[in-house]
């Protein structure tokens, strides 16, 4: 019975509608496979590396790195960054790590300044979706300070309507809690969120999205951009 009830779920969860942002996502998956089996540049099989784990993937790379700044000087070394790479789980030779370390360290000094390399990894976003993305991130940050807490999140996003609240499942908090999560990738969870972390997420969904108009109304929608 227990056997058939387990089997049963299993296949709910498999065949459950998907929303489009979901099948936008598992798209862009599956077109950088394929774009990695064609390239030879580092800094875009790195890139392709990361949107081939989805949404979040440059958000993971992003963490990693930052967070093995002890001394705040936004540069890593050739050890630190190959330990960054390996990190993150993304598979890259040594050969190519060194072809990359050595593409941004442009005055042969032996450290890359990772924010510089960082926004070079993140795919393009026009100007009309990073200032949607700016938005966003600016009614979050309720006290300006560069960075969202749940504190911040309280009051700006209602979770009224969220299923769970409705259902008595979870309250304010632990959903507020889960949204932010959703930010951390499992790489540095603080319960912090920073403009720099918002745009390394936000570049990923932009790259599993084609229209612009689409972007436009999935901002609005989730944040309540007016």
């Amino acid at each position: 019975m227990f056997l058939t009830v387990a089997l049963a779920r299993r296949y709910i969860m498999a065949n459950r509608p998907r929303t489009a942002s979901t099948r936008n996502e598992e798209e862009m998956m599956a077109s950088a496979r394929r774009k990695l089996t064609q390239t030879t540049d580092p800094v875009e099989k790195l890139r392709l590396l990361c949107l081939s784990r989805g949404t979040a993937g440059v958000m993971g790379l992003g963490r990693v790195f930052r967070r093995m700044d002890d001394d705040g000087s936004h540069s890593l070394n050739l050890e630190e960054f190959s330990k960054g790479i390996r990190e993150t789980g993304l598979k890259l030779s040594e050969e190519d790590t060194e072809k990359l370390f050595n593409a941004f360290d442009k005055d042969g000094e032996g450290t890359v300044n990772y924010d510089e390399f960082l926004v070079n990894i993140r795919p393009k976003m026009n100007d009309t979706r990073r200032k949607l993305v700016d938005m966003a991130f600016d009614k979050l940050d309720k006290t300006g300070d560069g960075i969202v807490t749940l504190e911040d999140l309280k009051g700006v996003y209602s979770v009224t309507k969220h299923p769970k609240f409705q259902s008595g499942e979870m309250d304010e908090e632990q959903i507020l809690a889960t949204i932010l999560k959703k930010f951390e990738n499992n790489t540095s969870v603080d319960g912090k969120l920073t403009r720099e972390e918002f745009y390394d997420y936000y570049s990923g969904v932009s790259a599993s999205v084609d229209q612009d108009a689409y972007f436009d109304l999935m901002m609005r929608n989730a944040w309540g951009i007016k």
